[in-house]
């Protein structure tokens, strides 16, 4: 070990073994969290660390890390995330998912960095954590139950009211939908994992929920005054770059993006539809008719979520839909039943649902049926535009019934079982299906989703500055942003900070003002180039668990055939696409900036520049 531990980190990792019920605790190496930060480094060092690569996702040896990180309950601002991290049975490789809400903030005041659960509970269960340790407890009654319902009952049953947060699996977890989310329902905000398949590999633990427990541990800032000052000093940036967020949530996106001719439709047939239906499913009609109020996680004043109401429906005060999620069951689907898309979204929701993998995955399905590849299949739900079908489809998947069965296995697998010319449909790299950001008509995208850990992840290479005009259309540098971008975002999911609130108010890319927030929390010495390795250092790691998997290489990193074999067809980005020649030259960039080999593993020589001991395969 180097220096003690700083005072902001609680200095423990819970080991919790379903199989015996018993605890374990570990003590953080300050030296890990120098090099790891916490979050999503945190997380990925458990796994790498306790997961045998041969292992597959559903098998007891996989584990679940829920982790924080340094900056969780101090005055930086939206310090309200957490980490859920495991062997994805989407990717076949490490995915992390982040979520936000009171569960995190919760996690941290019991002094428990990381609470890893490994193996297989007896009987349905949920685990109990508290300051003093854990308690798996039986949880058979509560089989079925969906995620809110979950949720209640526990807090319930703890008597702990609102001083119990618990993030829980619903029955798609159950089930072991490969998409299968969390879903953490708080007295202020729902905080949802929803990517990657943790709530599928919960269920395949019998684990039903994780609660937490408020404590009494307390971060101890090495430099409050001057990181709550440059907190302050960032507020006003924050909240005017925030402002369409704060207004109508990330719905607001939807006529943007349309109106870039970059939003995907008809399983991604076109990128571009009419103004009236893009208008339809929009975040002006949304806020204009269904939303009821705002919502926020712990500690952030943008109120980005939002609550709609759809008295047809029978919903009532739920989860408004993401960006994505109108990306994915509305437009990929061809359905602008704006109010039969909010009861599908709910219904993911209440079920435990990844959004984006499910309702692309539907996409996929209905092109297949439409070029005759599921002749032999009897569902009625697969016609594209059918509104009815697609919520019928959400109950049919999480129940796994049905034609939903096969739902539940994703596109690529569904793809494997179908005719060769399945494969044309995809929308998606490494397993998982793409979120709503264009890799045909951004550049950045191309290359970012073809090198992402996660697959087809927008939180790994980022939009965000590619719809401010940064390598949009050019390929030139290109790599290099993707890579740098990473190291921004796995840095950020380290700290934990949300997404949103980091590239409004503190910037894009790592910088002084980082190196500064960490410095005065921490008390270390840090420069902006030692933070920004931290980031790449957190990358790097979760690529030798994909190479140590035999997932990640020259081969995996790509991307499907629509992407880079059809331009878009029409509207303002008319002809962009990603051709194999281009991809690979892109490829080979991003290797020699990264310092790995050609196939794309990192090389011993830049594994030891980062303070790794582990070799490369």
């Amino acid at each position: 070990m180097t220096d003690d531990l700083p005072p902001v980190y609680g200095g423990r990792i819970l080991h919790v073994h379903l199989d015996s019920g018993t605890t374990e605790v570990e003590r953080i190496d300050p030296e890990d969290a120098r090099r790891f930060l916490g979050g999503n480094g945190f997380a990925a060092k458990v796994v790498h660390d306790h997961v045998p690569p041969e292992s597959d996702p559903f098998d007891s040896e996989n584990v679940v890390a829920f982790a924080v990180g340094p900056m969780n309950a101090t005055p930086f601002q939206s310090t309200s995330r957490g980490v859920v991290g495991c062997i994805s049975p989407m990717t076949n490789g490490f995915f992390d998912s982040t979520f936000g809400g009171t569960f995190p903030r919760a996690q941290k005041t019991t002094g428990f960095d990381v609470v890893a659960i490994h193996g297989v509970a007896d009987e349905l269960s949920y685990v109990h954590v508290s300051e003093d340790g854990a308690e798996v407890k039986p949880a058979t009654d509560l089989a079925g139950y969906d995620t809110y319902e979950t949720c209640s009952e526990i807090r319930d049953r703890e008597g702990e009211g609102y001083d119990t947060h618990v993030a829980a699996v619903g029955p798609a977890g159950e089930n072991q939908v490969r998409y299968a989310c969390l879903l953490h329902e708080s007295e202020i905000r729902e905080g949802v994992a929803g990517r990657g398949g943790s709530g599928a590999v919960l269920g395949s633990k019998n684990v039903k929920a994780v609660a937490v427990r408020e404590g009494d541990f307390e971060p101890e800032l090495a430099e409050e005054g001057d990181l709550r000052e440059l907190a302050i000093g960032r507020m006003g940036t924050l909240m005017e770059e925030t402002q369409m967020l704060q207004e109508y949530g990330t719905s607001g996106l939807v006529n943007p993006i349309n109106e870039m001719g970059k939003l995907g439709q008809h399983n991604y047939r076109s990128e571009q539809t009419d103004d009236e239906k893009a208008e339809a499913i929009s975040g002006e009609r949304l806020k204009a008719e269904y939303v009821t109020e705002d919502t926020t996680c712990a500690n952030c004043a943008v109120k980005c979520g939002k609550h709609v109401t759809v008295q047809p429906e029978g919903v009532t005060d739920a989860k408004i839909p993401e960006f994505e999620s109108l990306f994915a069951t509305a437009t990929m689907t061809d359905v602008f039943d704006v109010e039969r898309v909010m009861k599908a979204n709910d219904l993911c929701d209440r079920l435990g649902m990844d959004t984006i993998s499910w309702g692309v995955t539907v996409a996929f399905a209905r092109e297949c049926d439409e070029a005759g590849l599921l002749s032999n299949v009897d569902s009625p739900h697969l016609d594209f535009g059918d509104a009815d079908g697609l919520v019928e489809l959400a109950r049919q998947t999480a129940n796994r019934e049905g034609f939903g069965d096969r739902l539940a296995e994703g596109s690529f697998r569904l793809a494997d079982s179908l005719d060769d010319d399945a494969e044309k449909y995809l929308h998606g790299t490494k397993g998982l299906e793409f979120a709503a950001h264009s890799p045909r008509g951004l550049k950045g995208m191309s290359i970012g989703y073809a090198t992402s850990t996660r697959g087809g992840s927008h939180h790994d290479t980022r939009p965000t500055p590619q719809y401010d005009g940064e390598h949009t259309e050019t390929t030139e540098g290109t790599p290099e942003f993707a890579a740098r971008n990473q190291h921004f975002t796995a840095l950020g999911d380290s700290l934990t900070q949300c997404r949103f609130v980091s590239e409004g108010g503190w910037g894009k890319f790592v910088n002084d003002r980082y190196r500064d927030a960490i410095n005065y929390a921490t008390g270390w010495d840090l420069s902006t180039d030692e933070v920004e390795r931290i980031g790449e250092r957190v990358y790097n790691l979760e690529r030798l668990i994909n190479v140590e998997r035999g997932v990640a290489s020259r081969e995996t990193d790509t991307l499907s055939h629509r992407v880079m074999h059809e331009p878009i067809p029409d509207g303002p980005a008319e002809g962009m696409y990603c051709p194999p020649e281009e991809l690979e030259t892109m490829l080979s960039e991003y290797y020699e900036f990264r310092g790995w080999d050609d196939d794309g593993v990192p090389t011993r020589d830049r594994l030891d520049e980062l303070g790794m001991a582990e070799p490369a395969n």
